[in-house]
């Protein structure tokens, strides 16, 4: 097309004089790549060639403008890639994704359009199914990361983007006593005022009686630090993977109204988020937990275990949170080991950066949290570490039509939006919901707002004055005529012996490699 538009064509042109920017990448075809860098640049010993070797480390630019929060980070895939490397002597050019033997990213300038080239050689089907449910860059870095960096930098005004990106430290497991395995409670802290960031202690309700008054007393203290959320409710193996829709709603609430127990006696809040046991979950599970009193959940999978489990694709993981189960929400989260360069995809993509650890990470005297901690902030986008339903409420997605109007697009069941401008702004904000019989009422604070529906949107629109706050929340109906199962003394005994067993295996066995016993329990 450009080569055509060169051969005197006053529309080629005229188009040419009015193009702000383009996309081009080599498919295929590394000759006529080669050739429209050339024309492009001026430059005849410009080449782009096939990569050699086992080039798998990628480079990205250092220019925030350009590459967000994954700039000057290096992306290493697990093998070597296929794509072009494309060298060019132009001075203007920036190497956006550069490797070993050339750029696989260039941005370079051609009359008044920019015009990124890649060397990649297919671009991402985000309508792909992920068979795992999970996405990582290193996977996908080059059929992924040129086009997202692109669209990004092209339409900062008009792509939906989140108003910042939220951070918080999960914790699976740990009861409340002075120290759990690994963890210390008193030591984690001044580490998180050390090192700036947030804990989320994922409390398994079936312990409700047992936490330590003073570590109570420490967390309601310092709760700027320390949060916690529901991690199932008695914890045993695959706890909500049941299709029993009547157990799973009862134990839902069974949970929460534990966590209520546990709130009057120790003072210590609870975020009403689900963290599922092993991560694992059916569809009935979220149904269960859409009408109780849960806000979301946090998990790694998004496949349930169904016999036939919905198909996740990449756009679903792309999202600020997975809402493919009756529009009730999972927040991703992701392990240490995945690499400070997928959670700084996750903040590129407008998601929040949640890392879930157990105590034994903590092993090393806290040397791995912190060093990951410090690259997770190192990264070049402000991470506002928070509580994990604070985390919540502030994920979503906005854009701004006029000077005062702010879209937003709402995942959670809860809503934080605030005004920090100088003037009124007009707030007008839709959430995915299929059927909204299942809505009980819209409060914002304590007043009830009226709401409209379409295309499987429900929709409301708020006013805030300046510097204005509200918590906007969606509460659902409950499921009315359902007998609350009873649980016979087998089933409590195993739940206590299991409950003990962890414990041992964390305080002790943990702490002693040449003991293997129970080591598999979690």
């Amino acid at each position: 097309m450009i080569l055509k538009s060169e051969r005197g064509s006053k529309g080629h042109s005229w188009w040419w004089e009015r193009l702000d920017s383009a996309f081009i990448y080599a498919d295929e075809d590394g000759v006529a790549l080669q050739e429209l860098l050339r024309k492009l640049t001026g430059d005849t010993t410009a080449t782009v060639k096939g990569f050699s070797g086992a080039s798998n480390k990628f480079l990205i630019s250092d220019n925030v403008d350009l590459c967000g929060p994954m700039s000057g980070l290096q992306v290493t895939a697990p093998s070597a890639t296929t794509a072009f490397a494309i060298k060019t002597s132009e001075h203007e050019a920036i190497e956006v994704i550069s490797a070993d033997q050339g750029a696989v990213l260039l941005k370079l300038h051609y009359r008044n359009a920019k015009i990124f080239l890649s060397g990649c050689t297919k671009i991402i089907d985000i309508n792909a199914e992920l068979a795992t449910g999970r996405f990582d860059i290193r996977d996908h870095v080059l059929a992924a990361l040129p086009l997202v960096l692109y669209l990004r930098w092209a339409f900062p005004k008009t792509c939906w983007k989140a108003p910042e990106t939220n951070a918080c430290l999960i914790i699976d497991d740990p009861v409340l006593k002075t120290a759990h395995g690994f963890v210390n409670f008193r030591k984690l802290l001044a580490l998180m005022k050390g090192h700036d960031f947030c804990t989320n202690i994922a409390f398994i309700p079936w312990n409700w009686r047992r936490s330590n008054p003073a570590i109570s007393r420490l967390f309601t203290e310092n709760s700027k630090y320390y949060s916690m959320s529901v991690h199932g409710c008695d914890h045993t193996r695959a706890e909500f993977g049941s299709r029993d829709q009547n157990r799973l709603y009862w134990k839902a609430k069974q949970a929460l109204e534990r966590m209520v127990h546990h709130e009057s006696d120790t003072g210590i809040h609870h975020d009403r988020i689900m963290v599922f046991p092993q991560g694992i979950f059916t569809e009935a599970a979220m149904q269960a937990l859409k009408h109780t009193d849960f806000v979301a959940v946090v998990n790694n999978d998004t496949i349930t275990v169904d016999a036939n489990p919905r198909a996740i694709k990449i756009a679903d993981v792309w999202d600020i949170a997975v809402m493919s189960y009756g529009d009730f929400p999972i927040f991703t989260r992701r392990y240490p080991w995945e690499g400070v360069e997928n959670f700084a995809f996750d903040a590129l993509l407008g998601k929040p950066v949640i890392v879930v650890i157990h105590h034994d990470f903590c092993s090393d005297g806290y040397q791995r949290l912190t060093d990951f901690v410090d690259r997770l902030n190192a990264i070049n986008c402000r991470l506002n570490w928070a509580s994990l339903s604070e985390v919540v409420r502030r994920s979503y997605r906005e854009r701004h039509p006029s000077v005062n109007v702010i879209e937003v697009e709402m995942y959670g069941t809860e809503l934080r939006l605030d005004n920090q401008s100088d003037q009124q702004k007009h707030f007008v904000v839709k959430r995915h919901e299929f059927d909204p019989s299942v809505i009980k009422h819209i409060r914002a604070g304590s007043e009830q707002i009226g709401w409209t529906l379409s295309d499987n949107n429900i929709n409301f629109e708020i006013e805030l004055e300046r510097h204005q706050s509200v918590t906007v929340r969606i509460e659902f109906h409950s499921l009315d005529g359902i007998a609350r199962p009873s649980e016979n003394m087998h089933y409590r005994f195993q739940a206590m012996l299991r409950r003990y067993l962890c414990e041992i295996r964390d305080n002790y066995v943990a702490k002693h490699k040449s003991l293997s016993l129970f080591r598999l329990l979690r």
